[in-house]
């Protein structure tokens, strides 16, 4: 037995690193909740990857819970951070996960299009990923009518129903922990590690974004700056010439009150004249 595969043995028995995958409203919060026995997941959508921890059966257990994408797009359709944040998951558990839990709802019908989604946002990691994947059933007790013959064989027919709603029972929780350990076994006593290309691609492409949003950031303070200026300038010439026209209007209304008093005041002489006569 190699000292990897040693390593490996001795490191699922004291700890389990797993990855929670799969589209939105699917209860990947739910259950990564009922894993750890209490409320660590927001149930509110996330566009990041969330790591939580805790102690579940005398195991430190690491979960991450990556961000879903919608339930009928394609990989092609959705957003480039979605997939960075996918890819991203994966190496937020050094040195990589024992398994990777794809949920699925029970109460949801799975046609070619939730297949087609399924398949392409999970082939991001590479095809090793299937061989550590264990799909999880949410919300529902029985697997009838489901149309999930070609998932249960890509994930070698492993699967496990989990109850949100009944958090008490902890004999759900222990029977997903074995099957963790058997998917581990099942792939020599080794954990699912990304591709170092992949991550140095990522980390790349991750750069240069922050690279390009700091350079619009700084171009839109500028314009912001460039707009401030240009107003300023614009008050500065606009008061000499309010200054005037309020000088003109005052001059103006002077003399029209200085006329008018004039006119009176010779109106009244001449009532004054016109009285003696």
């Amino acid at each position: 037995m190699s000292s990897k595969v040693k390593e490996g043995i001795h490191d699922f028995q004291h700890e389990l690193r797993i990855v929670l995958m799969g589209y939105r409203a699917a209860g990947k919060s739910s259950a990564g909740n009922t894993i750890l026995g209490r409320e660590e997941f927001d149930l509110k959508t996330s566009a990041q990857c969330v790591r939580r921890h805790g102690e579940v059966a005398d195991r430190h257990i690491t979960v991450i819970e990556a961000p879903g994408w919608w339930r009928t797009y394609t990989v092609q359709e959705s957003s480039e951070l979605l997939k960075q944040e996918i890819l991203l998951s994966v190496s937020l558990c050094p040195p990589g996960p024992h398994a990777v839990l794809l949920i699925i709802r029970v109460d949801y019908m799975f046609k070619e299009t939730e297949r087609k989604a399924v398949q392409g946002h999970l082939d991001l990691l590479g095809e090793r990923v299937w061989s550590h994947t264990i799909v999880l059933f949410t919300h529902g007790d029985s697997l009838e009518g489901q149309d999930l013959q070609w998932l249960l064989d890509k994930c070698g027919n492993r699967y496990h129903v989990l109850n949100n709603q009944n958090r008490s029972d902890h004999t759900q929780i222990k029977e997903l922990l074995e099957k963790i350990e058997e998917t581990v076994a099942q792939n020599n006593s080794c954990h699912f590690e990304i591709g170092r290309t992949i991550l140095q691609e990522l980390k790349e492409r991750r750069r240069a974004e922050k690279e390009r949003a700091e350079e619009r950031k700084k171009r839109m303070k500028k314009q912001r700056e460039d707009i401030r200026s240009q107003m300023s300038e614009s008050t500065y010439l606009v008061q000499p010439r309010l200054c005037f026209v309020i000088l003109l209007c005052v001059s103006l209304f002077c003399l029209f009150s200085c006329r008018r008093w004039t006119l009176l005041r010779d109106l009244k002489k001449k009532k004054k004249n016109i009285s003696f006569q």
